[in-house]
């Protein structure tokens, strides 16, 4: 399958699961902001999780598949159309041979996820497609994609060729057929402009004046312009330290909430830096990454403690019902 992108939209990148095993060179991770979702529409065409997809943020793309294919969208909902027909989330799509998939402004969410049956395929850079702009390396070309651009996707998986056997023999002579069926509303993360985020406390937490370790986990903050792939600074409360210590830098992770000496927390998302050397006050639960990554400049987000034990139980129910999904789904096309 190929497809030419049309129109490249604000921000469309090739990302997959990340680029892991370099940090101690100091190549950062990347990958996709919201895991969950990029997961997810890969699942839903039949690939492995860890394939490349394209994360749109913000506005979509327009893009031409110059051959039949299977595509999936999930995350937010960036009002995708072919022939002016909304094309659903969250499910299985067959499109035909000429179609164009138009995107535009988002009406929830910051980044949405598309999927190709087969991965989109562009060279592997140290172990990962993804795209990580700073260093101008992955993805296609190492940059954000271009009209004019043409991408390919690699051989189709068993489960796929069963899903288009399928959905084509419902086509008639639309231009798409989506599947009845999709992930359930259930397995959803709850995306919203407001989040609650779940953290559990951070490496430094006891060195955080105790108003400000109330503050952080009651008082709301807002994502400031000054965000991006690396991280989101907020507005909020003055977090401030009660024991002034330097810190020798340190591993950090996704999800990682970090507070500069102006007490305004900072957190680290997919292109992270490798080490930080700020305090850190929390540290997000896994499954809630996607919440923060399906927010955007101006959303307000709240905090809310939970235990270390209550954040792996959360992961491990989150991965469950995948797994339960991915059952579900080969159930459908035996």
């Amino acid at each position: 399958m190929t497809m030419r992108v049309i129109r490249p939209g604000l921000l469309t990148t090739v990302q997959d699961a990340g680029r892991y095993g370099y940090q101690k060179h100091g190549v950062i991770v990347s990958g996709a902001m919201d895991p969950f979702a990029h997961r997810a529409a890969n699942l839903l065409v039949g690939n492995r999780d860890s394939d490349a997809t394209l994360e749109m943020t913000l506005i979509g793309a327009a893009l031409e598949f110059t051959e039949d294919a299977l595509i999936a969208i999930c995350g937010a909902d960036l009002s995708p159309t072919i022939d002016g027909v909304p094309v659903p989330l969250w499910k299985p799509v067959w499109v035909k041979k000429g179609t164009v998939l138009e995107s535009g402004g988002c009406r929830f969410g910051a980044r949405s996820y598309l999927a190709v049956a087969g991965g989109i395929q562009v060279p592997v850079v140290m172990n990962s497609r993804s795209t990580y702009l700073r260093a101008g390396i992955g993805g296609h070309e190492g940059r954000p994609l271009r009209a004019g651009d043409v991408l390919k996707s690699g051989p189709l998986p068993e489960q796929s060729v069963l899903m288009i056997r399928h959905l084509r023999t419902h086509a008639e002579n639309g231009a798409f057929v989506p599947a009845e069926w999709g992930i359930g509303p259930e397995l959803l993360p709850m995306y919203d402009s407001q989040p609650v985020i779940r953290a559990i406390r951070g490496s430094q937490w006891d060195w955080f004046a105790a108003d400000s370790q109330e503050a952080f986990f009651s008082q709301p903050f807002r994502v400031t312009p000054q965000s991006d792939r690396m991280g989101y600074r907020l507005e909020g409360p003055v977090l401030s330290l009660v024991r002034q210590t330097e810190l020798i830098s340190e591993a950090v992770s996704f999800g990682t909430v970090q507070v500069p000496a102006e007490g305004k927390p900072i957190v680290l998302l997919a292109d992270r830096q490798t080490t930080g050397g700020y305090p850190k006050i929390a540290q997000i639960a896994s499954v809630d990454l996607p919440l923060i990554a399906q927010t955007k400049p101006g959303d307000v987000i709240r905090f809310v403690e939970i235990s270390r034990a209550e954040a792996e139980a959360l992961l491990l129910d989150r991965e469950c019902s995948i797994r339960q999904a991915k059952l579900g789904i080969q159930f459908k096309l035996a």
